[in-house]
């Protein structure tokens, strides 16, 4: 991390196994909820990954992530639980 501030590089990730260890405490409150992602970029987003990897196992109901640029483009995704 010293390192890091010295070169001004403050993007620091959280680690899959991190979000693992502390989202197994919540898994019973998680059913039925929509997941609200403001990511970087969804695709190397690691909450994303634990969330859509488990979406069906956490019975959530949607997440969505979203990602907005310097220009003011943005990209959405959802994952949705078909109901049929």
């Amino acid at each position: 991390m010293h390192a890091a501030k010295k070169a001004k590089n403050d993007e620091f990730y959280t680690q899959l196994s991190d979000i693992e260890k502390e989202l197994q405490h919540y898994e019973s409150q998680l059913e039925d909820k929509v997941i609200y992602l403001n990511c970087d970029d969804y695709r190397s987003s690691q909450f994303y990954v634990y969330f859509k990897d488990n979406f069906d196992r956490l019975k959530l109901k949607k997440v969505i992530a979203v990602h907005y640029t310097e220009n003011g483009n943005s990209t959405k995704t959802e994952i949705t639980r078909d109901e049929d």
